[in-house]
């Protein structure tokens, strides 16, 4: 045999030590006994290797041959057959554990397999447990867990095939049990290519969960070597970070099966992220269901179920939700928003969202929450009227007001009429029971021609105005027989495309257009036709272009960043009112920009255009670093939708709109990155 090292190494000297040292160091290795558990002659053989080596390192002549040896490559030593086993112990010792654990596993399998029984089997299969051992705490310290762990797993195979050794078994086996949860991390956090390591994470993690009784750790044994439930905690929060979304909705729903309640919460909070993130809006139902099941003494369901309800377009059940809640710190909260309860509810969701979903998953990378892309995207819209068209929920009874310029008194009756009916059904009891809500719906037959007219009638005066304000307006409730068809008629609105522009701020007037518009008396507000020039067609691209610069400068000034949101306003409110090829790439994101556009090409399908007047009041840059610059914003702002003939359809004026823009720098160029209601 062949071991890899050298007669330096062997006696533990240095290359430079003199003979002196050489013949000191020979006795010090001599007294000591590696392990009482060697044979006799083995630790002779052993005294016979190390006296072999110093008498070469003492002579002048022999050292001076060796060490030219050594220069030329040659290394190793080469050993007899009857020294193979104190030779392994040498290397054992020398600190080359990893080499000395496979050569002793060697000669423990055929044809080199030793006698049953004998000297030479007792002590390789005990240099093997050594040296298997430590060779598992050097890869340790290289934070080569996965790998250490199998060197121990090898060691307990070798000595559960050999029968030898029980109680160094039991000592690489809690070593082994030690090392697991780093063993974990190690695996899951390698590249997602690497699927044999990334599944055996997972299998692991599964046993581990499973055998601590779930996330809960009931089956706890207070074993030292178990991890307490604290340490635990710490250990999966960092664990997460390593597992797609999908991974965990898989792994915390068959955790739940088994019997653990805080993996149901986990999973029905999984199933928002990734609902959310992917736009996958049934993810969100199937979280509602989950969190609805659960049955945990204490816990406080209300706001998490509010939040789904208010993504999946339900405003008055998340409201209701909210009001439910026991928490007084919540009702606090939500009492210091009076008159914008939907605005609270959207600024409670956005932040749950942002701390406490979105974070802990692989596949998930979000720095902010757009709740407007959330309800403009197709899929979210498409599957929401699908719950509507089954009665699921109700957006009509959100408490928006939907109803302006009233006129006619048969108007006024249909309206008096909705107040004064019964409301509908419980959102969660519609769900259960599909028969009982068609007892709402009364017969097509019979009501088509009876609602005909109401519904026209509908469709011109619903109006949409910014989300945030309107939970304020006195409620309209819908009729139970009204309901299919009044909803229906709402997201042909809503959720077709003024969703995709929940707020609109735009167009920048002269300070005695904006004081003439907010005093002009309500008479004037609610008449069809306008005093104000409604003629924005004839500004064109030029003009407006020449309001704004490209902003390029690294560290912008207040004024700059005023001019970059006034751009986006005055962009987005003369597309809205019929300005064509304007173009707002340098000023706001495609995204943005994309949803402006979307909206424009529905108003033009309806007939319609937006006119928008905005002035900023104030502004104040809170963050503002090299690729982001965040910034409050208070606005006076007002809307008028016109039809063709200018008749305004419906018309809001908000004296103080407070907002929140976010702007980002890329490619040296400042953009407008998202907005949302402010505080």
């Amino acid at each position: 045999m062949e071991l890899p090292i050298d007669h330096f190494r062997l006696l533990g000297v240095s290359p430079s030590a003199d003979a002196e040292e050489v013949l000191r160091f020979f006795q010090l290795r001599l007294n000591r006994i590696p392990h009482p558990g060697f044979t006799p002659e083995v630790i002779a053989q052993r005294s016979e290797l190390l006296r072999l080596s110093a008498d070469l390192l003492c002579d002048k002549d022999l050292r001076e041959d060796y060490e030219s040896a050594l220069l030329n490559g040659a290394v190793g030593l080469d050993l007899s057959f009857n020294r193979e086993v104190a030779g392994l112990i040498l290397l054992w010792e020398g600190g080359v554990a990893d080499e000395a654990f496979k050569l002793a596993r060697k000669a423990l399998q055929p044809p080199q397999t030793p006698a049953l029984g004998s000297g030479r089997e007792a002590d390789l299969a005990l240099i093997g447990a050594l040296a298997c051992r430590d060779a598992a705490i050097q890869e340790q310290e290289l934070r080569r867990y996965a790998s250490a762990a199998e060197l121990l797993e090898e060691g307990i195979q070798l000595l559960q095939r050999m029968g030898k050794l029980p109680e160094q078994r039991k000592i690489i086996e809690r070593d082994l049990e030690v090392l697991l949860p780093y063993r974990i991390l190690d695996l899951l956090s390698r590249d997602l290519s690497d699927e044999k390591s990334h599944e055996e994470g997972l299998n692991l993690l599964d046993s581990l969960v499973l055998k601590r009784g779930g996330l809960e750790g009931d089956n706890l044994s207070n074993s030292s070597i178990e991890l307490s439930q604290r340490e635990f905690e710490l250990f999966f929060q960092q664990i997460r970070n390593f597992l797609t979304a999908q991974e965990q909705i898989d792994l915390f729903l068959h955790w739940q099966r088994r019997g653990s309640p805080d993996a149901g919460f986990l999973g029905a909070l999984a199933l928002v992220a990734s609902g959310f993130h992917w736009r996958k809006p049934e993810f969100l139902q199937k979280a509602k269901k989950q969190l609805k099941a659960l049955n945990q003494q204490g816990f406080d369901s209300m706001p998490l179920l509010g939040c789904i309800d208010l993504l999946l377009a339900d405003v008055q059940q998340a409201g209701v939700r909210f009001k439910s809640s026991p928490d007084k710190g919540l009702q606090d909260w939500l009492n210091a928003y009076p008159g914008e309860e939907l605005a609270a509810l959207c600024h409670y969701c956005r932040n749950w969202l942002l701390r406490d979903v979105l974070p802990g998953f692989r596949d998930i990378e979000i720095d902010t929450v757009d709740l407007e892309a959330w309800f403009a995207d197709r899929d979210v819209q498409e599957y929401v009227e699908q719950i509507e068209r089954r009665g699921a929920f109700g957006i009509a009874r959100a408490g928006f007001s939907l109803f302006s310029g009233l006129s006619s008194d048969k108007t006024n009756d249909s309206i008096n009429s909705l107040e004064n009916d019964s409301t509908l059904s419980n959102v969660d009891e519609i769900e259960k029971d599909s028969e009982k809500n068609n007892k709402y719906l009364g017969s097509p037959e019979e009501e088509l021609s009876d609602e005909k007219t109401f519904l026209e009638n509908l469709v011109q005066l619903l109006k949409w105005r910014p989300f945030y304000i309107e939970i304020a307006k006195p409620r309209i409730k819908i009729p139970e027989n009204n309901f299919f068809k009044a909803t229906l008629a709402l997201f042909l609105l809503l959720f077709s495309g003024t969703f995709t522009a929940l707020i609109l701020y735009r167009n920048n007037p002269t300070e005695d257009n904006i004081s003439e518009s907010f005093k002009e008396p309500s008479e004037k507000i609610v008449s069809k036709k306008t005093d104000i020039n409604l003629n924005i067609k004839q500004q064109d691209q030029t003009k407006l272009e020449k309001r704004y610069n490209t902003l390029t400068n690294k560290s912008p000034s207040k004024d700059e960043v005023q001019q970059l949101i006034e751009a986006w306003l005055s962009g987005k409110a003369g597309i809205l009112s019929g300005v064509n090829n304007l173009d707002l790439s340098n000023v706001a994101r495609p995204s943005l920009v994309k949803i402006v556009l979307e909206q424009r090409e529905k108003d033009i399908a309806l007939g319609e255009r937006q006119i928008i007047y905005a002035n900023i009041k104030s502004l104040e840059i809170e963050e503002q670093t090299e690729k982001r610059i965040s910034v409050k914003a208070v606005l006076n702002y007002k809307d008028q939708r016109v039809n063709s003939s200018d008749q305004i359809i419906s018309e809001t004026t908000i004296p103080s709109l407070k907002l929140k823009y976010v702007l980002g720098r890329e490619k040296n160029i400042w953009q407008l990155l998202d907005f949302s209601s402010s505080t």
